[in-house]
């Protein structure tokens, strides 16, 4: 054998040793920096896990979209803020951000990515203990998400408490409840004197919709209307945005640098075009079974939502069967009040898994 093989043996065995120690190294709970990648029903499903798990007391975070991405939100107040109490974890969901696996266009649908979640938990609890506990925060189509995932079986059972954040339980009525909040807001900004060239065209607009039968015209121009609005709203200081330089690096560098942009843009464009297939945007409403939420439940919502407007939230406070339950409504924030008004935002999230942990 020559000193060339010799050395090429003694670099495997350092590299093997090198792994097999860090491997036995236990992890700091207190700075928790790790990823998991959980397979189900040919699923891999990417969990990022961050912040401070010393209590095992994890908060489950459900991505909006359709087809966005969990690190979307370490940024700003939740990686600031609450993420020095908690653990927190952001996972893609099934065909969202980074996840990838072998599986069936008729395999993307809600009650399968509910159960994704309800494995991602069973992960992490061998991982770190029966003892963990598990708060559950969905935003947007996270909140569409979570109400499917709490209302089926005794999946809330799994976890203390129940966060919605602009959620979106019933599809069909929010439609129409665009349609009337497009209305009123315009007509406010209008008497206010506020962008009124740009509000009196929606209004326009919006008044040519069919207010009895579902369009889907009338949802393709309202919902990114609804994020050109919030625009507007912050240019005449309606509503605030209160982060900093290094919230947008935060956003840059996970986007960019952990996820692959082209991998999550295509997620998501095959994700939304299956679900749209599925009729979920004029058919899907959770709110008749929402008296099965027994748990603790919080739902925070922006004043000025025009993406799932705020009787939504209100909608969904009265119909969730937890006698424990509080909806706080945040009167400078649109659609992302975690953004437009983070302190506000992180002491409702931790007093909440404070309280019920």
């Amino acid at each position: 054998m020559n000193n060339y093989n010799i050395k090429i043996i003694k670099l495997i065995v350092l590299i093997l040793i090198s792994i097999t120690i860090s491997s036995c190294q236990k992890e700091d709970l207190n700075n928790l920096d790790t990823t998991i990648v959980v397979r189900h029903k040919g699923a891999d499903i990417p969990a990022y896990i961050h912040g401070n798990g010393a209590e095992k007391v994890f908060l489950i975070i459900l991505h909006g979209g359709p087809g966005g991405d969990g690190l979307t939100y370490r940024t700003g107040c939740i990686k600031n803020e609450i993420e020095k109490e908690f653990a927190v974890v952001y996972l893609d969901q099934r065909g969202s951000g980074m996840a990838q696996g072998n599986y069936s266009s008729d395999e993307i649908n809600i009650d399968i990515m509910a159960e994704d979640v309800v494995a991602v938990t069973k992960v992490l609890q061998q991982k770190y203990g029966k003892e963990s506990r598990f708060f559950l925060l969905g935003h947007s189509w996270g909140g569409t998400l979570g109400s499917a995932l709490l209302i089926k079986g005794n999946n809330q059972n799994i976890f203390k408490g129940w966060i919605e954040v602009d959620g979106a339980h019933d599809m069909k009525e929010m439609y129409y409840e665009n349609i009337r909040f497009f209305k009123s807001t315009a007509e406010e900004q209008i008497a206010l004197d506020n962008s009124v060239d740009y509000w009196t065209t929606v209004l326009n607009k919006v008044n040519t919709f069919d207010t009895i039968a579902y369009e889907v015209d009338g949802f393709s121009y309202m919902n990114p209307e609804a994020y050109k609005a919030e625009t507007k709203l912050l240019e005449d200081s309606v509503i605030v945005i209160l982060g900093d330089a290094s919230d947008f690096l935060d956003g840059l560098k996970n986007s960019t640098f952990v996820n692959n942009p082209l991998t999550t843009m295509w997620n998501g464009i095959v994700t939304r075009y299956t679900l749209s297939n599925q009729g979920i945007w004029e058919n899907l409403s959770y709110t008749s079974e929402l008296y099965k939420i027994k748990i603790p439940s919080l739902l925070l919502w922006g004043r000025y939502d025009l993406v799932i407007p705020p009787k939504m939230g209100q909608d969904a406070f009265d119909n969730i069967g937890s006698a424990d339950k509080k909806v706080v409504f945040f009167e400078k924030s649109g659609h992302s009040p975690m953004d437009n008004e983070p302190d506000k935002f992180a002491i409702e999230v931790i007093s909440f898994i404070n309280k019920y942990k």
